[in-house]
């Protein structure tokens, strides 16, 4: 299997890897012809192949989960509010529950009131603010009966009765303000039966505190789909062991797996597959009760690998090949389990760069669609290229690029080889840059559609 393999020695027009024909000599140095072959014809455009994908998937089954747990996460049903947020009026400032009547002309003919009582956050007042009396009251304490309005400390003589011992028995309206100054209404917020979150909202730090402040402990949500994560191939060591002359360590697992967590999903590495049908069977039978399984190798349409024939026994599975570079070779279907279950596998491609690029592609979107999330695709920007995106056999490129902004305008430069066994110029990308599959090339100073891969702090801005 071709797993991670050296670069290939390639026919001249297909220079940068992942191409139509490949002559390699694997780690024993038998030569091997790889005809990915049926020509652009009967390639799948990246759209046809998505379609056929999604085609399979639907949002997943719910479970009640502790808030916390629940965060990026799909709510399963609507929440309707059980109460009034707030429950109760409120003061929204530090200062004195009053008539509005009392200080209407506090500008011109500044009132002094009699102080009745005090009401502090987490207390309800027991006495009524009638005319000519005001209640100290501190924020988030429930408005006391009768009053309209909160006038806040510093409009009043507060801080001149405390400098000079005056006792706080009675207070000095300085200001006028108007009627409901300082008052939040009972449910101004949340009335009691109304819809907060409808289903499907993304659970985010704001709606968890929505959530707890309906008093809501757990939710129920879309769960997180499962997906198995399987490489293969006799030349792969396991990370972690020793290396054997002629063997690569396995960094499809560690970057597929971290891809499903970093979409939402919940990895499991199943291992190495070697190449016997006895070994690749234990391992599919081992991810039978996943959601998802993911492989990587061996789904070349010429490929002398013998995971197609495994697969082709297990179910019902398409081998294309896509429009894109790179990430050509990609595998699709259903494989029967002895639950009777269908398991879904998606097959990628063994170099490192492609098998990532097509997860990126087609499993991301996967992982969403089984989280019950709408927006399926990454956000894209236009910006322009610093260097030139070669495009040598009609497929579209996504080329890798760091994207930052400068006076307005979105960059794009390529990090390097392109190659799809350089694994190191996709972990210095943050965003894709498209070479159209009609186009030879894209040069500098062009505009060119970006695929943002990360938009955070690190993007500059």
């Amino acid at each position: 299997m071709t797993t991670h393999r050296p670069a290939p020695q390639l026919h001249a027009h297909d220079a940068h890897g992942d191409g139509d024909h490949e002559s390699i000599h694997d780690h024993a140095g038998h030569h091997h012809s790889r005809a990915n072959g049926h020509g652009h014809a009967d390639m799948l455009e990246v759209e046809q192949a998505f379609q056929r994908i999604m085609a399979h998937f639907a949002p997943l089954d719910a479970v009640t989960l502790p808030t916390l747990e629940t965060l990026g996460l799909a709510l399963a049903d609507d929440i309707t509010s059980p109460l009034n947020l707030p429950p109760l009026a409120n003061s929204a400032m530090d200062g004195y529950a009053v008539l509005h009547s009392d200080i209407a002309n506090a500008g011109a003919a500044p009132p002094t009131l009699s102080v009745i009582a005090a009401v502090a956050a987490g207390q309800v007042a027991t006495d009524t603010v009638t005319p000519g009396a005001a209640i100290r009251i501190m924020t988030g304490a429930p408005v006391p009966p009768g009053a309209d309005t909160v006038v806040p400390f510093e409009e009043t003589d507060e801080t001149e009765r405390r400098r000079s011992g005056t006792p706080l028995d009675a207070i000095t309206i300085r200001k006028s303000l108007p009627l409901g100054s300082n008052v939040r209404p009972a449910g101004e917020d949340v009335a009691a039966g109304a819809l907060v979150l409808p289903a499907g909202t993304v659970i985010r730090p704001a709606e968890a505190g929505v959530i707890a402040s309906l008093g809501l402990a757990a939710v129920r949500v879309i769960r997180r789909p499962v997906v198995a994560v399987l490489s293969t191939g006799d030349e792969l060591t396991a990370v972690g062991s020793a290396l054997a002359p002629g063997h690569i360590y396995d960094s499809n697992s560690s970057s597929i797996a971290a891809a499903v967590t970093a979409a939402g999903g919940i990895p499991r590495i199943i291992g190495i597959a070697r190449d016997n049908l006895d070994d690749l069977h234990r391992c599919i039978d081992a991810a039978s009760d996943a959601d998802l399984l993911v492989t990587s190798a061996g789904v070349s349409k010429g490929d002398y690998d013998m995971v197609k024939d495994v697969l082709e026994q297990r179910g019902d599975m398409n081998f294309w090949s896509v429009r894109m570079r790179p990430a050509k070779p990609l595998a699709f279907g259903l494989l029967q389990t002895d639950s009777g279950r269908p398991l879904p596998l998606l097959g990628l491609p063994g170099n490192p760069v492609s098998a990532l690029l097509a997860f990126e592609m087609f499993g991301r979107p996967t992982v969403r669609r089984m989280l019950g999330r709408d927006l399926l695709a990454r956000p894209t920007v236009e910006g322009v290229l610093t260097g030139p995106i070669f495009n040598s056999d009609g497929r579209r490129v996504y080329a890798r690029v760091e994207v930052g902004r400068r006076n307005g305008t979105w960059f794009a430069t390529p990090t390097g080889p392109q190659g799809s066994n350089i694994l190191t110029s996709l972990s210095r990308a943050n965003g894709l840059a498209i070479c159209p599959a009609d186009l030879p090339r894209k040069d500098a100073g062009q505009a060119v559609k970006i695929i943002m891969l990360d938009w955070n702090e690190e993007v500059n801005l």
